[in-house]
């Protein structure tokens, strides 16, 4: 049976399970990149939903984790991983083409049945994730997963960037509340389906070794080992606190550039393409600073940026001139994209790495419930208090008074969404704290990381710098007048030698 797990998994059928690994990511990724983030975002915006109803959608991929639990059992005793992954992937992608339907009836009833497929669609995706993560922990040497998920991620962002294109171009020239705009929503949820369909066909044929016996399952003390260790606990509160912090901001980054400061949908889409093309260009680097120290060095250096980022949101309200605005947001998305490829390399190979063998499922899972429900509360809350902040505002201003008159400055004027970017960088500061109380064999100190990372980014940027073509170019007229000169001081030589 194809869906069965393999007492006997060879080295041959391993490597070609890791390339299967990377594969898969193309296409699920794919299927994501034309039915979440922005995408969702427009969808509920074009089926009218309003800032609370975004909110719940941001958190339901969160709050849905807690299954994790019964995920556990559910493993533990079918001792099936890849069939339940499989099989959820399956049941979970029929919900997209049920929305597909949706963008032909926008309304109150669209919106609720969105939600319910939307919130199915979520609980497949965790039940399946439980089972994938304990099945990678066996599948994929340990000294290799930096590489392997490397590349992985690398596929998968490639991936959502050419479809996230495509999503934007149709999106462009479908006009709001148009039948075409109405049937390109529809043609995307359908896409992002079949290839969710193609992701699952390709997981099945991935092996699976078999799962080593384990003594009859009791959840309670199961997961409460993973906070018995007391450096897990601590790797626990890191990703809790980072989770709240960074989904208090960033799932209203669309709703941001489009109410807040007037920017198009395909604009939106274009700044996340942008993070994603940043994202794919280094990730490999992440992959090898991972491999080569530790997934906490890259964490403590990427985290940190990943904030400042955040925080960054507000400086884009401060501009009077749209273009200007605009190629600020495109700049920052590309460095948040740099920042988001290390982060995620980073915290999922330190959760594995420190995550017992035999122990994985529920560390993992105890894991994912905590952060994952912190990571729902947030945008839960943002959406609740969206109005309360909209209608606030504050100023800094600097006065200069003169007998010619007063001049008036306002350096920073902070209002609607820039509260929750400025709230979300404090306790993002808080969480890189927790980090640093978690302790990884071969870590080394920040500062000498940050070295290491500008080296890395000078090689890649030497890579792609001109310079190099430039000295090429120098060097081939240089090369033409040196033997010209030469060949003339021979000329001259045999016209005195022929003279004698």
């Amino acid at each position: 049976m194809i869906l069965a797990p393999d007492p006997h998994v060879s080295d041959e059928a391993r490597e070609r399970g890791l390339r299967g690994i990377v594969l898969e990511a193309a296409f699920a990724n794919t299927a994501g990149a034309v039915t979440s983030g922005v995408i969702l975002i427009a969808f509920a915006l074009h089926l009218g939903a309003p800032n609370t109803v975004i909110g719940l959608l941001a958190a339901l991929p969160f709050l849905t984790q807690l299954l994790q639990a019964p995920a556990v059992i559910l493993v533990e005793r079918l001792r099936a991983r890849k069939m339940i992954a499989v099989v959820a992937s399956i049941i979970g992608r029929s919900c997209l083409l049920g929305m597909a339907g949706l963008a032909f009836f926008p309304g109150p009833t669209a919106l609720a049945a969105m939600i319910l497929l939307q919130g199915v669609f979520c609980a497949c995706s965790a039940v399946g994730s439980c089972a994938w993560n304990a099945w990678m922990k066996d599948l994929a040497p340990e000294e290799r997963l930096g590489r392997v998920f490397g590349r992985r991620t690398l596929y998968a962002t490639a991936a959502s960037m050419v479809a996230g294109l495509a999503a934007a171009f149709g999106l462009d020239r479908a006009t709001e509340g148009s039948f075409a705009r109405q049937a390109t929503f529809a043609g995307l949820y359908a896409a992002g389906a079949v290839a969710g369909m193609i992701s699952a066909a390709i997981v099945a044929r991935i092996p699976e070794p078999t799962m080593a016996a384990a003594p009859a399952i009791k959840l309670g003390p199961m997961l409460a080992a993973p906070f018995r260790d007391v450096n897990f606990r601590r790797l626990i509160a890191f990703l809790t606190t980072w989770q709240f912090a960074v989904n208090l901001a960033t799932p209203f980054f669309t709703v941001f550039l489009v109410k807040q400061l007037g920017y198009s949908m395909a604009f939106a889409m274009a700044a996340s393409v942008a993070s994603q093309i940043a994202n794919v260009a280094a990730l490999s680097s992440w992959g090898l600073l991972s491999d080569r120290f530790t997934s906490k060095s890259v964490l403590g250096v990427s985290a940190p940026l990943y904030i400042l980022c955040i925080a960054a949101m507000v400086g884009a309200s401060q501009f009077e001139d749209i273009r200007l605005g605009a190629a600020y947001l495109i700049g920052l998305h590309m460095v948040m994209g740099m920042a988001v490829a290390g982060v995620t390399l980073g915290s999922t190979s330190i959760t594995l790495k420190l995550s017992p063998k035999g122990s994985a499922t529920a560390y993992m899972a105890g894991s994912a419930m905590v952060s994952s429900l912190a990571a729902g509360i947030a945008p839960i809350l943002g959406g609740l208090f969206a109005d309360f902040f909209s209608a606030r505002r504050l100023e800094f201003l600097v006065r200069w008074s003169d007998p010619q008159g007063q001049m008036v400055l306002r350096p920073l004027s902070v209002s609607d969404w820039d509260f929750y970017f400025l709230i979300a960088a404090a306790l993002g500061l808080y969480a890189v704290h927790r980090l640093a109380l978690v302790r990884e064999e071969g870590e080394i100190a920040r500062r000498r990381m940050i070295g290491e990372v500008l080296a890395e980014g000078g090689r890649v940027a030497r890579n792609f710098s001109p310079v190099a073509g430039l000295r090429l170019m120098t060097a081939i007229p240089g090369g033409l007048i040196r033997d010209m000169h030469l060949q003339a001081r021979l000329a001259r030589r045999r016209m005195r030698q022929e003279a004698i």
